[in-house]
């Protein structure tokens, strides 16, 4: 019994606690055990160890504080240790008593760390048993002091984890959020090609936008935040230039869902891009391609964010065999000045060329890196060197004016060598 009790507080796993309540409901020779906390008025059954009595008390059951033992324990009006229920007329008029039977009873509290009881342990049998001592009452109570502490922890999560999901369900119904468009820019003609939807929250505390999107994903609300963030963004089709398409994000378990076809029906699907941003191992990608299929046959084009990032972008690659493929910012930064991020991109390149995606580099902010990249044969990028995310008036006012990029003329001169190599290369082939 002492090896599972010592064990606890090393893993607080809800399997351990149960085998720790089996452990000393055997060593008091008691037939229940059971761990509760307290919500307002409500005992709640945390672990429960009740062979051949699963019938009358199991995990999550509840009962009011009014109708059990607790609370008249705690009032001090019945004491920790009951050998004997029939001795105690207060025990006898609870219908508890008689309803399980309750025999004998040892409970005691577990206790907050400013010493508020937020729930008991407890052992009861049918029958009387006169061997329970001060000594059993002591091992219960070193036991509630061991499981406190994971406990509090426990709720303290399940608190969180109410505020969280609460939050959520706020953003979703009160839209807290809204779109900002980031330009795209074509690194061979230098002008526009479409722009990217990022979303933005003014919910508070202030959150990243991953931060936002991973909480609705723990509460259950993934998708649909991600299909709300689509919906705030796709009026701004209305206002783009026709010839500019409109990037939208979405995980595979939004696109497995089946619900995007409606949230985009009716729409220009030639000028949409969904750009997959799953980081997680995708189990299924026959039922990903599947979902695909529908809005590819439609004109939607689908892009893989984040390439080169890991393992995850890259199968997603191959599987999926995307429209367009978005270099990380991961290997765009310094590409200027490291070798092996050219090596690296150069191969993406290539396969791009091979597939006949079309590369796009994100997080360009050096005009050093812009101009590696038109080295490479990169066809086009976004960043802050090219252009901020911004309200759409603003995007659109960036739009309209021509990038700010210039080549250095040894970097003009190194381009236009590449290029008359490639095409020679080409006609040769």
């Amino acid at each position: 019994m002492l090896k599972r009790l010592i064990a606890v507080p090393n893993d607080p796993s809800p399997q351990t606690l149960q085998f720790a309540i089996a452990a000393i409901r055997e060593h008091l020779g008691m037939k229940i055990a059971y761990v509760s906390t307290f919500e307002g008025d409500l005992t709640v059954m945390r672990a429960v160890d009740a062979p051949g009595f699963e019938h009358l008390i199991k995990v999550n059951d509840s009962a009011s504080l009014y109708a059990v033992y607790c609370r008249h324990i705690l009032a001090g009006n019945l004491p920790e240790l009951i050998t004997d229920t029939s001795e105690f007329p207060l025990a006898m008029s609870l219908p508890l008593t008689e309803a399980l039977p309750i025999g004998s009873h040892i409970s005691v509290p577990l206790r907050d760390r400013n010493g508020v009881a937020i729930g008991m342990f407890c052992c009861l049998s049918p029958q009387p048993n006169s061997s329970l001592s001060q000594r059993d009452l002591q091992v219960m109570r070193v036991f509630a002091d061991i499981i406190g502490e994971q406990v509090i922890t426990e709720l303290g999560l399940k608190r969180s984890a109410r505020k969280r999901d609460d939050l959520i369900d706020g953003v979703i119904a009160d839209r807290m959020f809204t779109a900002v468009f980031q330009p795209i820019w074509s690194l061979q003609t230098r002008r526009p090609v479409g722009v990217e939807a990022l979303s933005r929250f003014s919910a508070m505390p202030y959150r990243s936008p991953d931060a936002w999107f991973a909480d609705a994903v723990a509460a259950g609300r993934g998708v649909d935040l991600e299909l709300e963030a689509v919906r705030v963004a796709l009026p701004a089709l209305r206002t783009l230039p026709p010839d500019l398409y409109l990037s939208v994000n979405a995980s595979a378990t939004t696109i497995r869902s089946g619900r995007m076809m409606d949230v985009l029906a009716d729409l220009p699907l030639g000028r949409i891009i969904v750009e997959l941003t799953e980081h997680e191992v995708v189990e299924d990608y026959d039922a990903l391609v599947a979902a695909l299929v529908p809005l590819r046959q439609a004109g939607l084009r689908i892009a893989i964010d984040d390439a080169g990032a890991g393992f995850a972008s890259l199968q997603h690659i191959l599987r999926l065999q995307p429209d367009i493929i978005k270099l990380d910012m991961s290997l765009t930064r310094s590409i200027d000045v490291d070798p092996a991020r050219r090596a690296l991109a150069t191969a993406m390149v290539t396969f791009a060329r091979e597939t006949g995606a079309t590369l796009i580099a994100e997080g360009v902010e050096t005009r050093g890196e812009c101009e590696a990249l038109i080295g490479l044969g990169v066809q086009n990028a976004q960043g802050y060197f090219l252009g901020k995310p911004g309200e759409l008036e603003t995007t659109l006012t960036l739009l309209a004016s021509p990038t700010s990029v210039k080549l250095s003329p040894a970097r003009k001169a190194r381009r236009a060598s590449a290029q008359r190599i490639f095409a020679s290369a080409v006609m040769a082939g």
